[in-house]
């Protein structure tokens, strides 16, 4: 792969791993019935609604559930490892390959949102303790049904909460147990970097 080739190609992985989390981040959000007004909230609506809008009048939601959203980052997914293939001098790969690939790739994007949401929490709260700060209410929003029931086990201890560290080392071990699935390691060995 040439230079230019290879720019094109770290370029169109990144916008489209950006904007597979912001649909990731707008499905989480709706879940966790985070604050609609948060001004980070109104740029991920705004961002998502131009696909997301089509895709709800053929998908509606269940039980509260927006299944729009999820199926918006997982056709985003398919067509960036379509994409990123087709760059990568692959060509059009096959629709099983493209569909486990594009699954894979929407795993790992929240994987990595809940990894940076704990991590932010994480430097926030010595940093800046109880800042009003718009990314760190989301994150909060986003990893507090997680942290809720291990504080009721683990309940925070001399003013310490070490909730977030034991969530961040259960992601770690479940993300780890992901990445070393035989499958798993099968579509990375094919995809290589497209993933």
């Amino acid at each position: 792969m040439d230079v230019l080739l290879l720019i094109v190609f770290q370029l169109v992985k990144l916008f489209t791993t950006l904007y597979i989390g912001i649909a990731v981040a707008r499905f989480l959000l709706q879940l966790v019935r985070a604050d609609f007004y948060n001004p980070i909230s109104q740029f991920i609506v705004k961002a998502t609604n131009p696909i997301l809008l089509p895709i709800r009048k053929v998908i509606p939601g269940l039980f509260g559930i927006d299944l729009a959203s999820v199926v918006m980052a997982f056709i985003v997914s398919v067509l960036a490892v379509l994409v990123l293939g087709a760059i990568a001098g692959g060509g059009i790969l096959p629709l099983t390959l493209l569909l486990i690939g594009g699954l894979f790739k929407l795993i790992n994007i929240v994987f990595y949102l809940y990894f940076f949401s704990f991590l932010l929490i994480v430097i926030v709260s010595w940093v800046a303790p109880h800042s009003q700060n718009p990314a760190v209410e989301i994150a909060y929003s986003i990893v507090e049904p997680i942290l809720r029931p291990i504080r009721r086990l683990i309940p925070p201890l001399g003013g310490l909460d070490f909730s977030v560290f034991f969530a961040g080392l259960g992601l770690w071990i479940v993300m780890t147990i992901f990445d070393n699935l035989t499958i798993f390691k099968s579509i990375r060995a094919v995809l290589g970097q497209i993933l």
